[in-house]
């Protein structure tokens, strides 16, 4: 089981209307390469409520409402893909071990949920992670 961060779906279903730059691109290619793993029922994750609500914000740029509502639906009917609930307890635990890990609030939330699910491994092009013991960042 990995984490799956909200900056994969970014990458995956984006649509730039400027060209991507190398590194865009081998980002862009990579998490494809994770939704369609999780598409395909070879990857387990777990990821948030807060965490899709952060996607949603930003691709509602890049895809219609009846997209969007299609990929949320999709990932909650796969048995792969578990997405957490999140309380107002977690997240003020989040914001407050933001401020000791130097990050936002839901990457903070992303490390909470981890530890509280023994996950070790998150996919994320957030070099943020690195920083904290006991997490390793994929790709």
């Amino acid at each position: 089981m990995r984490f799956l961060d909200a900056n994969i779906f970014i990458y995956a279903y984006y649509r730039p209307k400027a060209k991507l730059d190398p590194r865009q691109k081998k980002m862009k290619a990579s998490s494809k390469k994770i939704i369609e793993g999780i598409n395909n029922g070879v990857e387990e994750v777990t990821t948030s409520v807060v965490h899709l609500s952060e996607v949603s914000n930003i691709l509602k740029r890049s895809l219609s409402p009846s997209e969007l509502a299609s990929l949320i639906q999709t990932l909650y009917s796969l048995d792969n893909v578990l997405v957490a609930d999140v309380t107002a307890g977690d997240y003020l635990i989040a914001a407050e071990m933001g401020g000791e890990l130097d990050l936002d609030p839901n990457d903070a939330l992303a490390v909470h949920l981890m530890q509280e699910n023994d996950i070790t491994e998150i996919y994320s092009f957030d070099e943020g992670f690195e920083k904290v013991e006991g997490i390793t960042r994929l790709p």
